[in-house]
């Protein structure tokens, strides 16, 4: 089955996504150094869930893999905060993200459903609200469990601009981003 580019896009906006666009991953900028934002353990997830470092694997091994597709739907939602610190805000939002992100990949599924894909959101897996790993099991929902952009040393702030999604929505919001790859 052929994949309609310009109806996943408008399917990603109707489903609450802000932007979205079709992403080349040979335009993709790897940086191997925005994993070291991961071992400094800049958003308290590093070692504690399977699909983030170090569990979900090497970087070399994670930029291997997203090089095997050729493009992806790439989208961002933004969230409105009471002011630009609100660390309260930013959570909520990522929930939110969370939400509209399954969305669209339910969404996919359905239309495609034997579409070979490979789902990177924004942070940390956020699927189980205790992750296996943190109890020596093995992850739960394999199927359903989702490793970040950042993970993988996506440059995304240059991702965006290639595609033409602002980085920066103005004061007082924050933006997260999401990349569903296909072959």
């Amino acid at each position: 089955m052929e994949i309609n580019f310009n109806e996943l896009v408008q399917d990603a906006l109707a489903l609450q996504a802000d932007h979205a666009a079709i992403a080349e991953v040979s335009k993709i900028k790897f940086v191997e150094e925005f994993r070291k934002a991961c071992e400094q353990n800049t958003c308290r997830r590093y070692n504690t869930n399977w699909m983030c470092p170090p569990a979900v694997g090497p970087i070399g091994e994670l930029i291997a893999k997203v090089r095997k597709y050729k493009q992806g739907l790439l989208f961002q939602t933004v969230h409105q905060l009471a002011r630009s610190l609100d660390y309260k805000g930013m959570l909520a939002a990522g929930v939110e993200h969370e939400k509209r992100f399954r969305k669209i990949i339910a969404n996919i599924e359905n239309k495609y459903p034997s579409l070979d894909m490979l789902p990177l959101n924004a942070g940390p897996c956020l699927y189980c609200p205790r992750c296996g790993y943190l109890d020596n099991e093995k992850c739960r929902f394999p199927d359903k469990a989702i490793s970040s952009v950042e993970a993988h040393g996506i440059d995304v702030m240059n991702l965006e601009k290639v595609c033409g999604i602002p980085y920066y929505n103005g004061k007082n919001t924050v933006s997260y981003v999401a990349l569903i790859l296909f072959m």
